[in-house]
Parts: C-alpha cells; sequence; structure tokens
C-alpha cells in the first residue's frame, strides 16, 4: 500500500486475512444478561465503550469474544473500533475480527484505528444510501508485523501516549462545558437581574422568575412583539419552486449557526411577489420551530431581500422593545426552558405561535435594553474566542494521537527503548 511505504527490516508484511479471521458467527439466543455493543456503545478513535454495555440487542446479534476487534462497517463510523474485553454479542453492523497466533490483539486494534487505515477503508466503501465496507477488501489490506515482543512494545506505547493524549482532551473538554455553563450564567443574571447589583428589586409576579429590578415589567411576548409571522407551509413553497437566482430562502441553516451569508436557495420575483408577506427585514428575528426548536436570530443589516421557509417564524418587536435585546433573551437558559414547557407531549420538538406569545419577558428600559444587549455581545465574544482556542486545541491533539498511531503501527518511530519488550 503506497501510504504503508517501507517498514523497518524483520518485520513481516502480509494480508490482513491470512493473519485475522472473520468471525461470522450470529448468537440466534442470548443468555441473560450477555453483554451487548451497539454502534452508539463506541467512541470513534479511540475504541472506548461510552456507555456499558447493556443487554439489550436487536435483530441477529454477532457474538465475540474477549480480545476480539470490533470493526464498524458502516461509512461514516468506520472509526468506531472496540478492543473487547469480555465476551458478548453485538450487532450485525460491526466486522468481529479474531487475531491469529503471532498477532497480538492490541496491535491489531491500534492498526485498524489508525487514520490511514481508515481513510484507505473509507476510499473502498460502496452503496448510495448506506455506504459500508466489506471483508473482502478489508482481509486484503497489507498488515505490517513486528515481531510479538515488538508489537506488544508498540501496544504499551500507545496506550500510554494516548492515555496522555485522553486525559488532556478530557481535560480541555471540561472547560468547554464549564465555558458553556458560565456563558449561560452570564446571559440568565443579565436579562432576569440586570446589570447593576444595586438597584431595587420587586416580586416579578412570576413564580419561576422571582425577584427582578424594581423600574422592570414583565410581559407576555404578545405584547412585547406588534407581528408573528409563521412561514408558507403547504403547497406554499415547495423545492420544486426554486430557482438558480433572485430572491433569497431563509431557512435552519442560516439561523441555527446564526450565518446568513450560507445558503443556496432562491425563487424568482414572480414567486416573491405572491409571498411578500414572509419577506424578512433587517432587525427581524427569526425562530427555529421544528425540530431543532429554540434556535434563534435576528436578521442582520445588508442581507439579500428573501423570504422565510416553513420551519421559521418571524417576530417584529412593537414600539419601546430593542430587538437586539429581545434575540438575546429569547437564546437565554430563561426562554428555552419556557419553550421546552410550554412544547412538550409531542415526538418532536415543534413550537408555533401560541407558544412564543405565552413566553414570559423581564423587560428592562429601553436604554437599559440596549446595554445589556452590548453587554452581552462584548461577554460573549470573549468566551467564544475561548470556545475557538480549546476547540484548535483539542482538535491537534486528536490529530498528534492519530498521527502517532499510524507511525507507531508501521515503524516509523522506533518505540523498544520507550515501552520495553516484553
Amino acid at each position: 500500500m503506497e501510504w504503508l511505504g517501507q517498514v523497518p527490516e524483520g518485520w513481516e508484511v502480509k494480508r490482513l486475512k491470512f493473519g485475522v479471521d472473520n468471525i461470522n458467527q450470529k448468537c440466534l439466543e442470548e443468555a441473560p444478561l450477555t453483554p451487548f455493543v451497539a454502534l452508539e456503545h463506541i467512541e470513534p478513535w479511540t475504541g472506548k465503550l461510552m456507555v456499558d454495555e447493556s443487554s439489550q440487542s436487536d435483530g441477529q446479534p454477532s457474538c465475540y469474544q474477549s480480545d476480539d476487534v470490533l470493526f464498524c462497517k458502516l461509512r461514516p463510523y468506520l472509526a468506531k473500533v472496540h478492543l473487547a474485553k469480555v465476551n458478548g454479542i453485538c450487532t450485525s453492523e460491526l466486522l468481529v475480527l479474531r487475531a491469529q497466533h503471532g498477532i497480538f490483539p492490541k496491535y491489531l486494534h491500534r492498526f485498524l484505528l489508525s487514520r490511514d487505515t481508515i481513510d484507505c477503508i473509507t476510499a473502498s466503501t460502496y452503496g448510495a444510501k448506506m455506504p459500508r465496507a466489506n471483508w473482502e477488501f478489508i482481509g486484503n489490506l497489507l498488515l505490517p508485523i513486528p515481531p510479538l515482543p515488538e508489537q506488544r512494545a508498540i501496544a504499551a506505547f500507545l496506550d500510554q501516549q494516548c492515555a496522555q493524549i485522553d486525559s488532556l482532551i478530557e481535560k480541555k473538554q471540561r472547560m468547554l462545558d464549564l465555558l458553556d455553563e458560565k456563558r449561560r450564567a452570564v446571559i440568565t443574571q443579565a436579562v432576569t437581574r440586570g446589570l447593576d447589583p444595586t438597584v431595587p428589586m420587586k416580586d416579578s409576579g412570576v413564580e419561576w422568575l422571582g425577584m427582578v429590578p424594581e423600574e422592570w415589567e414583565v410581559n407576555s411576548m404578545q405584547q412585547v412583539c406588534s407581528e408573528f409571522k409563521a412561514g408558507p407551509f403547504g403547497s406554499s413553497l415547495t423545492k420544486e419552486m426554486y430557482s438558480a437566482s433572485g430572491y433569497r430562502v431563509y431557512g435552519q441553516e442560516q439561523v441555527i449557526p446564526n450565518d446568513f451569508s450560507i445558503g443556496d436557495y432562491y425563487i424568482d420575483s414572480e414567486k416573491f411577489s405572491e409571498l411578500k408577506q414572509y419577506a424578512v427585514c433587517e432587525g427581524d428575528i427569526l425562530i427555529s420551530c421544528v425540530g431543532t426548536f429554540g434556535k434563534i436570530a435576528i436578521v442582520p443589516h445588508g442581507i439579500e431581500q428573501g423570504i422565510i421557509n416553513p420551519r421559521l417564524i418571524r417576530i417584529r418587536v412593537a414600539p419601546g422593545v430593542n430587538p437586539k435585546y429581545l434575540a438575546v433573551f429569547l437564546c437565554s437558559p430563561t426562554a428555552y426552558s419556557q419553550f421546552c414547557y410550554f412544547s412538550r407531549g409531542g415526538t418532536m420538538d415543534i413550537i408555533n405561535i401560541g407558544i412564543i406569545k405565552r413566553i414570559q419577558i423581564p423587560l428592562p428600559p429601553l436604554p437599559e435594553q440596549q446595554g445589556i444587549a452590548d453587554y452581552l455581545d462584548a461577554q460573549c465574544a470573549a468566551m467564544d474566542r475561548q470556545r475557538k482556542n480549546l476547540e484548535k486545541s483539542i482538535e491537534l491533539l486528536r490529530e498528534y494521537r492519530a498521527s502517532l498511531i499510524t507511525h507507531a503501527v508501521t515503524g516509523k518511530i522506533d518505540v523498544r527503548d520507550v515501552a520495553p519488550l516484553q
């Protein structure tokens, strides 16, 4: 294989199928409390089980033994590769690979987890609806085989190094979680208590809200908005009506990431004239109302003319209300909890105009609304920069781990002095 290149002298190279058995043993009757591994249990690129093995199975599961390698056949989940520690059963979407004599199972696991191996198998996948890899291709991959003591040394070296890398990733992930908690706390404090902790407080009259600053009012969304408009429904707007250019059709793809520069759905001028009642203007608040609901975006200055699609609701504020403040509040945990409460009971998260009108909002005087919005803009921008730095750091650590595995299992680095031969 081109990516494998040269291997150290003394290493053997042979096709995977000559050193590994594909165990295709179906379990017709599972024993009570038999561990069961499904795709969702396996963490990609590490092979760790994200939950304890359960006793629930679906379809006709496959049997596996301790030290078997479970390899996912489906793209994009090929990097879900688990080394079993106990006997059990698994979903039929996992290949059960058993190392033969002379192949150390932990070494085989690391080889199958290397990025170059995964990339090579990914390129072989077939099928439009659910692309998958097959054993015929995987079995013909070339497997570099060091002497058994060196396989053990490589596995021990990677266990140690990957554990340190994973520990760093876990700490940085925890920092991301804490940053999210801080963001929610800062927003909640600002939109329910204001920026001045010394102002006199009063009872809001709303049990879940408690005390609010004395000069604030508590109103429903129906009272603070002048217009609510749900996107066109039914046959009013279908994808067959879209054109290559013209007037933009805005939807969840812009609102969820809060990025109005993306997307390529358009309607022509005739259709726009027919659907002009759904047009968007600067300062409009758009709410995702189906599936990933409660995502909010405010229409920025200078966007292309266009309309909302059926998955959005458009809101326009009444005089005395700053749209930027209202959008900030609607993004807060305080508003989100109300969305969840009022929309409960369905199999899919859906909100409508009736639900939105019931949302209670603590409303400061107009100048204070602008001050809170500006303050939260600055605070959230700083936290977003921190988040990007942490996410980049995690990405680099994962890339380093993948590179380390590939270099170790192909002999590009010599670990014998680091991890003594066993």
